[in-house]
């Protein structure tokens, strides 16, 4: 489609996507190059491997596992919260990792509130370090997307479709069979698959709750190469190992999804004649009860410990706090002047090739994009000083996948309904992005510029890889506190951390939707 014949041209999206392949692609170059030849793999890598495929394995297990019963439970119950409970799964998403983290060891450490009621009882406490440890916070992060993903399938059953099961006098069992059953089996596998891959390239969580080497992932382990040892050439390797076992299982997790779906109804309001025993009520309060607990227990615990450390904290803090918000401020920056005419050039008819570069922010580890930047850095200037300008960069390109689902949808959308009027009145160019694109995307733009912010302003990933003593991140300085034993004052950022978080994300969600209320 040409140029010519649209109110604006795909040129500068056309750009913004060779920039980001330039970009993943040359580090990945760079790493490749960097690699010695012939020198293979060590027992501790594979045994990082071992360790990651093993933790990836269990995490999206029992994920999917504890899901199905807390999405059919939401699925077919009606109750006072439920809206705010369904929202609130989607907290884990923007919630800091390290905030988590810190929250989960709150509840589940040594010192925390199960071991001090295991303690009542003359019984040891909880050893949270360790294989478990990851596992239990993949879980936690990861247990509100798979019921997500799999209350909406739920959801695209048809009313009609349980309105005919209940006529045919069709009982729980039944219905579980003819409906529940094969919707399962079309949406767990990719479920799985996705989680999979996202437990793959864990590291904030490896990092503090690992527990030393026999609990190491390979970004783990790309980091230690990286930042203790300066082995390049193992760190390029590990960085090429990561990158065909992230790509492979982003693949399965398009491929994988099997069978039809149950077709279009007449929208009618969901009733369920399958769940009316008192067993069934109790089984799915119970489930409904215990999902709500652990997702909301370590924020409790959180805001319980931060408040008191709130009061004391040095000027470190603050200046990391600083930090992080000019760190998400250019993040957020860099990811609409890469994602705005990306989404426009798709809404253009250029779609393959734009897409294709977007979701690349997926298959590559961030951490391997930062072993690249450093390695092209190196020669020629001090990467330790870039550490803010290269957190950012990094950043933008893990938000840009996010932030083309929200925003192409809605460029089409405006530029379907206005682009030939636009053309007729000859408003092209920056005049038809001014008056007529921009205005009509601003809800979108602020809830991707939220997400963005809020994603960056957690991130503990590329920061701990150039980051030195006199320099940190909010994440990085309340992992800091952590390593010193100091977990009042760990808290009290880590509330700060959260605040600014979910601030970040509201202020620039809300300031795109402002316009609604004129």
């Amino acid at each position: 489609m040409a140029d010519c014949a649209q109110p604006i041209g795909a040129r500068t999206g056309i750009g913004a996507a060779l920039v980001v392949a330039a970009l993943i692609f040359g580090t990945l170059a760079a790493v490749v190059l960097r690699a010695e030849p012939g020198r293979g793999l060590g027992s501790a890598d594979w045994a990082a491997l071992r360790f990651t495929l093993i933790q990836a394995c269990l995490s999206a297990g029992l994920s999917v596992a504890l899901a199905v019963p807390v999405a059919r439970a939401l699925a077919r119950r009606r109750f006072a919260g439920r809206r705010l409970l369904i929202a609130l799964l989607g907290a884990p998403f923007i919630l800091p990792v390290i905030v988590a983290i810190l929250g989960l060891l709150q509840v589940f450490g040594r010192a925390g509130w199960i071991s001090d009621g295991l303690a009542l009882f003359g019984l040891e406490p909880v050893q949270i370090y360790g294989l478990h440890g990851v596992v239990l916070a993949h879980v936690f992060f990861n247990l509100p997307l798979a019921t997500r993903l799999i209350l909406q399938g739920w959801q695209e059953i048809p009313a009609e479709r349980f309105r005919l099961a209940a006529q045919l006098g069709a009982d729980a069992r039944a219905t579980r069979n003819l409906l529940e059953y094969p919707m399962l089996r079309r949406v767990v596998p990719g479920a799985l698959a996705v989680i999979f891959a996202i437990c793959l390239s864990s590291f904030a969580v490896a990092l503090t709750l690992g527990g030393g080497p026999r609990a190491t992932t390979i970004e783990l382990a790309i980091y230690q190469a990286f930042r203790f040892d300066f082995d390049l050439g193992r760190a390029a390797m590990l960085s090429g190992l990561q990158l065909v076992l992230t790509g492979a299982a982003a693949l399965v997790a398009v491929k994988v999804a099997v069978g039809e779906g149950f077709g279009t109804g007449l929208d009618r309001p969901l009733q369920r004649w399958d769940g009316n025993s008192t067993t069934s009520r109790v089984f799915d309060g119970f489930w409904i009860l215990l999902a709500a607990a652990f997702l909301l227990l370590p924020l409790a615990a959180i805001a319980l410990s931060g408040v008191p450390g709130l009061v004391g904290l040095k000027a470190s803090v603050w200046t990391a706090a600083l930090n992080s918000i000019m760190v998400a401020t250019l993040s957020t920056a860099l990811m609409l002047i890469l994602a705005l005419p990306m989404a426009t050039a798709v809404a253009l008819g250029r779609g393959t090739m734009i897409e294709v570069a977007g979701i690349l922010g997926l298959a590559a580890s961030p951490l391997v994009i930062g072993t690249g930047l450093f390695i092209v850095i190196y020669p020629i200037a001090n990467p330790f000083a870039l550490a803010l300008p290269v957190t950012a960069l990094v950043n933008a390109v893990m938000a840009l996948p996010f932030a083309l689902r929200i925003l192409v949808p809605r460029a089409k959308s405006v530029v379907g309904r206005y682009g030939r009027l636009s053309m007729s009145l000859d408003m092209r160019g920056l005049p038809f992005v001014r008056r007529v694109l921009l205005p009509r995307m601003r809800a979108q733009i602020g809830f991707s510029a939220g997400l963005a912010a809020a994603l960056s302003m957690g991130d503990l990933g590329v920061v701990a890889l150039f980051a030195d003593p006199e320099f940190a991140t909010l994440p990085l300085q309340v992992y800091r506190l952590m390593g010193a034993y100091r977990m009042e004052a760990a808290a009290g950022a880590a509330l700060l951390l959260l605040a600014l978080s979910m601030s970040a994300f509201w202020i620039l969600d809300r300031g795109g939707r402002w316009h609604a209320e004129a």
